[in-house]
This record gives C-alpha cells, structure tokens and sequence, in this order.
C-alpha cells in the first residue's frame, strides 16, 4: 500500500509512460450523486478483483454530496468549519472538498501491469486534468510546492493563483485508488469550511471553469476527459450494464 506523493519536480515526460496493449478500462458515469462511504466501498472491491486479475481496470466518473475528505497528511488546525460530514480517507494530501459541480473521477489502474511508479503516475494524472482544461482553452499548471492543477489569477493581484483541480492517490497491491476532481461550477463558499490542501497563503484560492466565465456543462467536461484519458492511459469503452453501488 502507498498513501503518499512523491517527489514531483515537473518531468513530462513521465506522463507517457504507460503500456497501451490490454483490454480498455472500463468507463462509467454516475447519473446521480453517490455517496461517499458507498464510493470507496466500490473502489476497494474493485481494486482487489483487478489485483486478482477478476476484473479490467475502471474509471469512474461522479459526483458527491457536500463533504470533506481528510488525507494521510491532513492537520486538525485545517478543519474550520466542519459544515458537511468529515471522512477520513488513505490517500496521499490533506484536507479537500467535494459536492455538487464537480467531477469527481476514481481511477482503478493496474500499475503493476502498466507500470509501477508512483511519482510518474501523479505526473500523469496532473497532465490528465492539464488536458482537459486545455480543451476550454484554460492553461492549467504544476507547482513544484502545491500538488494539484492551479490557474494564474493575475487580475486578483500580484502572483495570485486558483486551484481548479485536485489530485489525491493511494495504491493497494499496485493497483490505484481514488484519482482527480476539477471544478466545474460546484459552490466555492463550501471551501471556506477547510484549508484546502493545506494551502493558507492567502495569494492561492480555489476557482471552477464557470468561475473563469466558462459556461461548460458536466458532459462537456466528461468528453473532454475521456479524449485526455486516451491520449495519456489508452482507450476506455463505456460500460454496458449498471455499477453495483
């Protein structure tokens, strides 16, 4: 098991990395909010069937209720606010929100057969969100120090920046859990109740694609992904029957 980020000095060209021969992953989209506690109920059972060569690799697209997440390195001083249900979770990061307006995408990836790095495998899937931005013509960015995707805000001040995606993994028996979110146009006031990531510097805040003045819809965004999704991991094929939740 892995529940952490590693080093993530920007090196592209890790983001190329992983085999493309196998059968697809499979591709679902959540037509309502599921539950969190559900969510990783389904993660870890299909985690195991993967490492046990049962099941073909998901990715899994939804959204949550209001809720925060706390990660392996979560500090208690970042809960201000616990307005909506605090679950703890084992993967890498700290303190995050999700809710309605954002996509929400947990990655079961079988690393071990494609291959097992966990530092090129962040990388990837920073360029994963980076490429789905770059489709609304929004040019999302690294940063050495802050995991996740931010955007420049110079309008906001000298240096201001917005974080528009998230990133938290954790693997078991080399298959990965958990994954990315991007904000599509979830209710940023819901980020005040938590030090996001454990970024206090008052110059980086939180924005969404409808934020930016991007009038973009969740399906737009799920196409987006999907295109990204081929271009760095391989093609996926949408599933033909319902999602045990």
């Amino acid at each position: 098991m892995v529940n952490t980020f590693p080093d993530r000095r920007e090196d592209l060209a890790l983001t190329s990395f992983f085999l493309r021969s196998g059968p697809p992953a499979e591709w679902r989209v959540a037509d309502s909010p599921v539950a969190y506690e559900q969510a990783v109920e389904t993660m870890e059972k299909r985690a195991a069937e993967i490492a046990a060569g049962h099941e073909s690799e998901l990715v899994w697209l939804l959204e949550h209720p209001p809720l925060y997440t706390s990660g392996t390195s979560a500090k208690t001083v970042d809960l201000i606010d616990a307005r909506f249900p605090v679950f703890a979770t084992g993967r890498g990061g700290q303190f995050t929100y999700h809710g309605p307006g954002q996509r929400v995408v947990y990655l079961m990836l079988d690393l071990k057969r494609r291959r097992p790095d966990v530092r090129a495998y962040v990388a990837s899937l920073e360029e994963f969100t980076i490429r789905t931005l770059a489709a609304f013509n929004v040019r999302g960015e690294r940063r050495e120090n802050r995991v996740g995707v931010w955007v420049a805000r110079p309008e906001k001040g000298p240096a201001c920046e917005d974080k528009i995606g998230a990133i938290g993994v954790r693997l078991k028996r080399w298959v990965s859990l958990h994954g990315i979110s991007i904000n599509v146009e979830p209710d940023l006031t819901h980020f005040s109740g938590i030090v996001p990531c454990g970024v206090a510097d008052p110059r980086y805040g939180v924005t969404s694609l409808v934020d930016l003045g991007l009038p973009v819809t969740m399906d737009d965004v799920d196409i987006a992904l999907k295109q990204a999704f081929a271009d760095i991991f391989g093609p996926a094929k949408a599933a033909a029957d319902k999602l045990a939740v």
